[in-house]
């Protein structure tokens, strides 16, 4: 991307339009609503509802249940009643794909109804030209298609989300934009279009990626273009198939850490394929974090502009092992990192700290040696950016190590802020080393934190990357232990990214990118995929990571750890 990195001194959220999604609203000055989504099968009454109250009971404030098909859709009644005889009367949103007639059914039904544009379009043919009439026609189309759900929204009080993901965008989009986050904004722009000509504006949109960086720039896009239209729906923010345990958490932190930073957002979720009451506690954090902002502010904001497409660490001169055209090292405690060290380092250097920084800085900035960026500040992310724009533009020669040290004994809460709070400026191009010092944890925490947030960032790749859906009742296989099975044979293959997804609807679109994919093709059933080609289709499940790894093999990126 090439644009200005937004700096501002005090924190202030961005003000969207307050939308009505049963007894809890979002937007406007609302607080940010938590959410999640079951990954029961939506016809197994007793199952469905128990997993919804555990996630309202551990703090959601909405649950999403898919409704793949008619059938579904009309379920929902039978479950919301249920909820409701138990005294849960909290938001239900209905997951629609492909299925208009499911949407419609869902809207008379649930509080709110999530819509994909990508899958409301026509069917995928492999067209890759239109002209300006056959763009307009399927656009006309679409209208269609989605007036008549419109009108059940309108008249049952139903709030539409307008969820436009990375992976799913139709052809016609495709054509024009690419799978980029400008083609992602186009698509809710022109859901968001026809739903004002038809009278009905309680929309949410979101803008979802596996990649935090395509996820922070397709929002950031998304609210400059509602801001030109002079209306801001409300912002639901989530980092799709994140995957598991400390890697979806980083992943996932990484980019709604971001965008909150920037006062962007209104409801959040974040997707681990993990069991999903695993979110809540990792989404409260998050959405604590302005709350932290709002007692800070910058001392002086940078005024200049900078391009994300010029990464600052490639600028500095080597030392040190550091700098030059090298990827960040890690420093730590103990090994696997790079730089051994405690609390002081084998060589010397100069200390800045963002809470202070220009305020109490000397005329003129040491640059006879490796400058340390302590992240103090309670307004982290934005302190931080601030002061390393700072350097750039005074052309700092020398490497930079940005440290962060912390007495947050709890590991989660630990890894989750320390990636909202760095990952971010790694991922825009700036440091060549990352410091994390925490004397509660232990340094296997520490170290694995730091090589886990260079990894989210693309700044520094150290192991196989999963692209791994959270499960929803679409899923015939159990997705967990199967990513895990997956991670543990094939972690070692550093480089590699690996889809692994519950079903074709999130398969091979949404694991754009990855050298292979597992998706689930239908119960006990799996189909491989070597890029986006599927190369082995009804693969029994319980052969399905063997065949994986024998895929791997034959085209010779396997090797033994």
């Amino acid at each position: 991307m090439n644009h200005s990195l937004p700096v501002y001194s005090h924190y202030k959220r961005l003000q969207t339009k307050e939308v009505a999604i049963g007894n809890l609203p979002v937007g406007g000055i609302n607080p940010i609503r938590l959410q999640s989504m079951t990954n029961t099968p939506t016809l197994d009454t007793r199952a469905t509802v128990e997993q919804c109250m555990r996630l309202f009971d551990a703090g959601c404030d909405y649950v999403r249940i898919t409704a793949q098909g008619p059938r579904e859709a009309r379920h929902l009644a039978v479950i919301k009643e249920e909820l409701y005889k138990k005294g849960y009367t909290r938001p239900l949103i209905a997951d629609i794909h492909f299925s208009p007639e499911a949407a419609e059914i869902a809207a008379c039904i649930v509080e709110k109804v999530r819509i994909n544009p990508g899958n409301y379009t026509d069917r995928k043919k492999g067209k890759t030209h239109y002209t300006e009439a056959e763009y307009k026609e399927e656009l006309e189309r679409t209208r269609e298609r989605i007036a008549p759900l419109i009108r059940i929204c309108r008249e049952h009080g139903t709030a539409l989300r307008i969820g436009s993901n990375h992976g799913s965008l139709s052809e016609r989009i495709m054509s024009r934009y690419g799978d980029t986050p400008a083609g992602m904004v186009q698509a809710a722009l022109e859901f968001i279009d026809i739903c004002e000509s038809l009278d009905f504006d309680q929309l949410v949109i979101s803008m979802k990626a596996s990649n935090p960086f395509v996820m922070i720039a397709a929002n950031r896009l998304l609210v400059e273009k509602m801001m030109e239209r002079g209306v801001v729906y409300p912002i639901h923010l989530g980092v799709t198939e994140a995957g598991e345990g400390e890697d979806g958490r980083i992943k996932s932190a990484a980019g709604i850490g971001a965008l909150l930073a920037e006062g962007i957002g209104d409801t959040i979720r974040v997707s681990l394929t993990e069991e999903p009451e695993a979110e809540l506690p990792i989404a409260r954090i998050l959405a604590a974090l302005p709350e932290k902002f709002k007692r800070a502010h910058i001392f002086e904001p940078f005024r200049g502009s900078f391009s994300t497409d010029i990464p600052f660490r490639q600028l500095a001169s080597f030392s040190n092992n550091m700098g030059g055209s090298f990827a960040p090292l890690v420093i730590g405690p103990e090994a696997p990192a790079d730089i051994i060290a405690t609390n002081a380092l084998p060589f010397p250097v100069n200390t800045i700290h963002t809470s202070t920084f220009r305020k109490d800085l000397p005329d003129k900035l040491p640059t006879d040696l490796p400058l340390v960026v302590i992240s103090d500040h309670p307004m982290e992310l934005m302190a931080l950016r601030n002061t390393l724009l700072h350097l750039a533009e005074e052309k700092f020669p020398l490497p930079i190590i940005i440290k962060k040290e912390s007495q947050e004994a709890n590991a989660e809460k630990f890894i989750t802020e320390a990636a909202a709070g760095i990952a971010p400026v790694f991922q825009e191009g700036f440091g060549n080393a990352l410091w994390l010092y925490n004397p509660f944890l232990s340094g296997e925490t520490t170290v694995k934190t730091a090589f886990g947030i260079l990894q989210s960032s693309k700044s520094r790749i150290t192991k196989a990357e999963y692209v791994a859906c959270p499960s929803c009742g679409r899923t015939l296989f159990n997705i967990q232990d199967t990513l895990r099975k997956i991670k543990e044979r094939t972690s070692h293959l550093t480089g590699l990214t690996i889809g692994v997804m519950g079903c074709i609807v999130n398969g091979p679109g949404e694991m754009a990118g990855a050298d292979y994919g597992y998706v689930g093709a239908g119960k006990g059933r799996v189909t491989l995929y070597k890029g986006q080609t599927p190369v082995k289709r009804e693969v029994p499940e319980e052969e399905a990571v063997e065949e994986l790894i024998r895929l791997i093999k034959d085209n010779g990126q396997w090797f033994e750890p």
